[in-house]
């Protein structure tokens, strides 16, 4: 059993709160006795030991040679690349036989992070499909106890190589400057398994979250006509459109687990020691006590669509809030720029969900890039 917790106050409240821990080594009873299973889908989750799981000085510790790589002025300089890598993936789209449906999730929103975050953190190309592939089931929580496993062990197989080799030789990547950082002080910034565990943590964050925001946004924006019509019109930005997707539709549905360092009452309700929570993100855009009765309306003009809580909040906020920003909004405004006429491929059809209990977007998303095929009409068709 786990604490749901679906009030974005709440959220805002624990999420700062030093009684609350995310170290399951340390605060999880049933993990430190061994009652949860290693096939378990979400034990990943638990089990890796960087600065999302970290409490209190290690934490700070742990997150330290990680902000360097995401100020303001670094995410800047990646903009000239990440629009480069845009306009080459809708020029491979305008490639495409026109009339047919694409699967933008799987021929844009999927590539342009997957690029990014292998660019960033140097990863060979003849390791990207792999480490694509056990990604992607990373966040496939409803696999089976042996699929989870085998994915466990390939992720590490995969990552050891990736350090060897950067260890042979190092490039001006990221994870070459976490290699040096930890080599260069003998394991007192990071430990080997840290280290593996902080480069899982900033590809998958990195990677699967902007996923979901470019597909929930461009989704959101085709069953929204008005909207869309709003920001190309200039009556509001690209930027608007992804803050309001991020409220209406968090990429990360769910945030697990936190554990209860010692009883926590929060009004009528006491959350007892060791007890798991799981911090709903989603369900923090959709609070009616802060977004008001219409707040499941799509609305780029809600004055407090701001308030979400899709990169989390307090210490354990997301580093790459910046770069994913970024990202979304070039990509909106390239993808619809090139692409003015674009339309579901099915409208009225609910593309179906991902199978993650924490990882919120579509499984598919396709759309007809120069909108519906028209039949000829009048003479000519008789021809």
């Amino acid at each position: 059993m786990a604490w749901s917790v679906t009030s974005y106050d709440v959220m805002k409240e624990l999420l700062v709160d030093p009684r609350v821990s995310k170290d399951a080594y340390r605060h999880w009873p049933a993990w430190i006795d061994g009652k949860i299973s290693p096939g378990w889908p979400l034990a990943i989750w638990v089990s890796v030991q960087n600065m999302v799981t970290a409490y209190g000085s290690d934490h700070a510790r742990l997150r330290k040679p990680v902000a360097a790589a995401f100020t303001r002025r670094r995410v800047a300089a990646l903009r000239p690349r990440i629009e480069a890598l845009i306009g080459g993936l809708l020029d491979r789209l305008a490639s495409l036989p026109p009339g047919q449906p694409v699967d933008l999730r799987a021929e844009f929103a999927d590539l342009l992070p997957s690029e990014v975050v292998c660019e960033l953190f140097g990863i060979p190309e003849g390791t990207r499909a792999d480490l694509h592939a056990i990604i992607k089931g990373f966040f496939h929580t409803s696999c089976t106890p042996e699929e989870a496993e085998a994915n466990g062990r390939r992720l590490y197989v995969t990552m050891a190589e990736l350090l060897a080799a950067k260890r042979q030789s190092p490039g001006e990547d990221l994870t070459s400057a976490l290699v040096a950082a930890r080599d260069e002080d003998e394991g007192t910034v990071l430990s080997e398994k840290e280290l593996i565990d902080t480069l899982i943590l900033l590809f998958t964050a990195g990677y699967e979250t902007t996923v979901n925001l470019i597909g929930n946004a461009v989704y959101a924006l085709l069953t929204h006509p008005r909207q869309l019509s709003l920001v190309k019109s200039g009556g509001a930005t690209w930027d608007d459109a992804v803050e309001e997707s991020l409220r209406h539709e968090a990429p990360g549905a769910n945030a697990v687990l936190r554990y209860a360092v010692e009883d926590i009452a929060i009004g009528p309700v006491t959350i007892p020691k060791g007890d798991p929570i799981v911090i709903s993100f989603a369900a923090a855009g959709r609070d009616p006590d802060r977004h008001g009765p219409d707040a499941d309306r799509y609305d780029l003009t809600r004055e407090n669509r701001g308030d979400h809580m899709a990169f989390g909040f307090g210490t354990h906020h997301c580093l790459g809030r910046q770069l994913a920003m970024l990202e979304g909004s070039l990509a909106l405004e390239a993808l619809f720029g090139r692409f003015p006429d674009l339309v579901l491929a099915h409208p009225g059809r609910v593309p179906a969900p991902l199978e993650s209990f924490i990882s919120n977007g579509q499984r598919e998303l396709p759309v007809l890039l120069h909108g519906p095929v028209r039949e000829a009409s009048g003479p000519a068709s008789a021809r």
